[in-house]
């Protein structure tokens, strides 16, 4: 263990060395929303202007404005036009760019709408989004110049509702905060709602390493109601009045339960200071969902929600892949066996370097063999990443992997560590 967090230990203080942006010259404490749609099919894809939005927070770190951790399949940076410099960028993913390694990619083109938010900025400022090419190298795709004093930018939320302080530790400058959306709550239902999010709550806080980072976690819950109670089946034909418009059936996949409507997600989130979002769906059917920096999701009454709950976290906050191999989904070749994936507790070995090899014991073989001998110990086990071969994990078995470990594994540790004092150093 001390190896380990020797090693990681060096790995973010290489990575938070870098000089970062003062807030204060560049930015106004609010939010500028950027809205647009991404589109195209299994090979192509494209980016165009939807709108912008001012909110009336911002949540996010004032120190660390530039992103050093490097994960998702995009980048956003936000660059001053007057001395060219990047004043702000961020990692994220998309649902899009899941969308492309479904059957349905290759047979049809379609759009989604995506949003990314950054401190809303003094100056005239160009935002240059970025995407991964096959060999997760990021490739520009779309520039687009802000005037922060152009009229056109929107200054009114569609759906305004009162937040409630489920947990306050600090100011959200220096503190990860997450935001909880209720979905398939009716009016009736929000005192439910306000007991679900104290209950996840306390769930989050009995997992490491977010126990140990308590005191710099902010949770905030946005009291908005929906029109009826449940979330949409299409299986069954169940299609309900509910505001986020979470669904089972993502992609085809009866567990996934995802939206589309980014645009609403974001005006809901709007009424509180956040870095990350998570959607509470009024469902005792299993299911959840989550992609880096866009957005995490649970159905809230099922037996395992506490697991999908804490599970998901880890996929949007920190970019953590999933381990397993033996689950039905909907993706073709996610994980090209011939590139390094970004996630950092997956590994193809063609740059295991980049990843955990270090923390090996000499006597440890890689491959890994999946048996009682190495039950305890940091390898590489054949099997992860929706692939049981060439896509290879560090433990036998992890909260990443599946509920029968009810812990994370020391590498996903010490990734969710690094990304918890990205947001509250």
């Amino acid at each position: 263990m001390k190896k380990t967090h020797l090693f990681f230990t060096l790995v973010f203080i290489s990575i938070t060395t870098f000089g970062q942006v003062n807030f204060d010259d560049h930015f106004f404490e609010k939010t500028l929303r950027f809205d647009y749609i991404h589109a195209g099919d299994k090979e192509s894809e494209a980016y165009y202007f939807d709108e912008m939005i001012e909110e009336q927070y911002w949540g996010g770190s004032k120190n660390n404005l530039i992103d050093t951790l490097g994960l998702g399949n995009n980048m956003f940076e936000l660059i001053d036009i007057e001395s060219k410099n990047v004043i702000y960028s961020r990692g994220y993913s998309t649902l899009f760019r899941e969308w492309q390694t479904t059957d349905e990619a290759n047979i049809t083109k379609r759009g989604i709408h995506e949003t990314v938010v950054m401190p809303f900025p003094k100056k005239t400022s160009e935002i240059v989004i970025y995407s991964r090419d096959r060999n997760n190298s990021f490739v520009e795709r779309f520039r687009y110049q802000i005037d922060p004093k152009n009229y056109f930018i929107r200054k009114d939320n569609k759906h305004v509702f009162d937040n409630y302080q489920i947990e306050y530790s600090s100011e959200p400058a220096s503190a990860l905060d997450i935001v909880f959306i209720p979905d398939g709550y009716s009016i009736v239902e929000i005192e439910k709602f306000i007991s679900d999010a104290e209950r996840f709550r306390d769930y989050l806080f009995e997992y490491e390493p977010f126990k140990e980072f308590r005191d710099k976690i902010n949770i905030w819950a946005v009291l908005a109601h929906s029109i009826e109670s449940g979330i949409d089946n299409p299986a069954k034909g169940e299609y309900k009045k509910n505001i986020a418009s979470t669904s089972f059936y993502t992609f085809d996949s009866e567990r996934y339960v995802m939206t589309y409507d980014t645009k609403t997600v974001r005006d809901l989130a709007a009424n509180a200071p956040y870095d990350q979002i998570y959607i509470l769906s009024n469902s005792a059917k299993y299911g959840g969902g989550a992609i880096y920096n866009y957005y995490s999701a649970t159905t809230v009454d099922h037996p395992s929600s506490k697991q999908v709950f804490v599970h998901e976290l880890a996929h949007g906050f920190a970019g953590l892949a999933d381990e397993y191999f033996t689950s039905d989904v909907s993706y073709n070749e996610f994980y090209p066996t011939d590139v390094e994936p970004w996630e950092p507790n997956i590994t193809t070995l063609v740059n295991f370097d980049s990843k955990w090899k270090s923390l090996l014991d000499e006597e440890t073989p890689v491959p890994t063999p999946d048996t009682d001998e190495f039950e305890n110990k940091i390898g590489v086990f054949e099997g992860g990443g929706y692939a049981a071969k060439s896509v290879f994990r560090s433990t036998r078995n992890s909260l990443m992997n599946s509920f029968s470990s009810n812990e994370f594994n020391a590498v996903c540790k010490q990734v969710l560590i690094n990304t918890l004092k990205f947001y509250t150093q």
